[in-house]
Formats: C-alpha cells, structure tokens, sequence
C-alpha cells in the first residue's frame, strides 16, 4: 500500500475543477488496494499536516500558488528532512516556487512565464527509458496552458523527462527527476489552475507513474525498445510558418 498526501493551498474550486483540484487529482488514484489517499489544505489544521501524517506519507503532492511564504518554515523543514529519510515528492506547476522545493533544490527555481489567450503546449518525451515516461504519447498537446520559459533556475536534474514547447516558441525542462537523500523528486510543469489540465489522459498517466517512481514501486516500468530508425517527420506537428518556407527557398 502506498500512502499519498495531495496537498494544495486553497484546493482551487472552479470551471477547471468544481470538485476542487485535490479531487481531480485524487481520482488518478482509483486503485484502493494500492493506494491510499488524503488530501489537505494550508487552511487545515497544522497547515495539512497533523499529527503523524507526514511521517506516514511515503509520496507528497505538492500544488502552491500565491501562498508560498504562508508555508512555515518548519514545515518546509519537515518536508526536507522526510524526503532525505525516504519520502518521494512530486511538486506540480508553479510548486516551483514553493519553501520546500526551492530548499530542496538550493536555488531560487525562478523562471519566465506568461498567460496568453490560445496558447497551447506540447510536450515531447526527452528521456524515454525513464519509468515516469512508460505509456505516454510522444508530442501531445495541451490546448491550453500557462507558458513556462527557460532559464529555470535548477540544479543540474538527474533525468530531464519531458520537455515543454509553447506555441509563442519558448521550450521548457517540464518534467525534471532528482534524488535528496534517499527521497526522490519529481517537478512536472503542466497544471495551471484555469485549465482541466489533470484530466488529460497523457497528464494522468504521468502522474500515476511519476508516483509509483518517487515510492520507488516502478519495477517493470520501462517498456521503452528502440527500433534503431530515423523517422522522416513529413507532416509536422504544428503548421510552419509561410514566411519561413519563403526564406528557406530564397536561401536555394
């Protein structure tokens, strides 16, 4: 049995998510023989984390916003000292910026961002042997997302994933595995609240892997087998601009 704690500062009720986003995400989980699941709040008792509940937590979520710095520091602590004991974490979109990631991580985890009307993401796999990648379909696409741009002040990752491009052309490390100890961390970029992002089946599927991962349950994860090919990619992905063909011809 693995035991999970979805945690999220206000769990973010909306269009995206009416039953709140700690329930999307909680539903990832429907294996009840395999998973335990809790969910709590900053606005809960102990900021979430009463009692034995964290020393209990063999994999955390962690979704935080705007109340970063509402995290006291003791719990960040708290959080860092079970990871480098054994507990896996996986921090979600803009958990980059929270206390314990970015102490975690020992840098400032800043990078650039912006909201732009139409802007979608795809998201193509950069390490496919990698157990959180098992399944997922190369190159797909988000209709809808927050834009996250390089540099994105991390240490050097482990295993760069998956990495992010966004129609506007910024490319993105969206899903970067570390180890702290004897804990692992996982960072996944998609989950910008306005979108239903975590009911997207490719989104759903790394989470599940990302948390048998980090709770170091991923055996006979890997299924990835290299044909030896080189693929001619004849129709891409995206349209290509005219102009850019105009340019290649004048080149010629």
């Amino acid at each position: 049995m693995i035991n999970i704690t979805i945690w999220n500062e206000s769990g973010h009720k909306g269009r995206a998510y009416p039953e709140g986003m700690n329930a999307a995400l909680a539903s990832i989980f429907q294996d009840k023989a395999r998973f335990n699941v809790d969910c709590a709040l900053l606005g809960d008792e102990a900021q979430g984390f009463p009692g034995e509940r964290l020393e209990h937590t063999d994999v955390l979520f962690w979704w935080g916003h705007s109340k970063h710095e509402k995290v006291s520091d003791e719990l960040s602590e708290r959080i860092c000292a079970r990871v480098r004991e054994g507990m896996g974490a996986v921090f979600l979109h803009s958990a980059h910026f929270s206390k314990p990631f970015r102490s975690l991580m020992g840098t400032t985890c800043s990078l650039s961002w912006r909201e732009a009307p139409g802007e979608c993401e795809r998201i193509w796999i950069t390490n496919p042997y990698h157990p959180v990648a098992r399944g997922i379909t190369n190159g797909f696409r988000l209709d809808r997302e927050e834009m996250y741009g390089e540099y994105f002040d991390i240490p050097k990752p482990d295993d760069v994933v998956f990495t992010g491009w966004f129609t506007g052309g910024e490319v993105f490390r969206s899903g970067c595995a570390f180890e702290r100890g004897k804990g692992r961390i996982f960072y996944f970029q998609p989950g910008h609240e306005s979108f239903p992002i975590y009911r997207d089946e490719n989104i759903r599927s790394i989470i599940l892997n990302a948390a048998l991962w980090a709770a170091r349950a991923d055996e006979g994860l890997v299924d990835f087998v290299p044909d030896g090919s080189c693929p001619h990619v004849r129709v891409s992905p995206e349209p290509i601009r005219a102009w850019s063909l105009r340019r290649i011809r004048l080149k010629k």
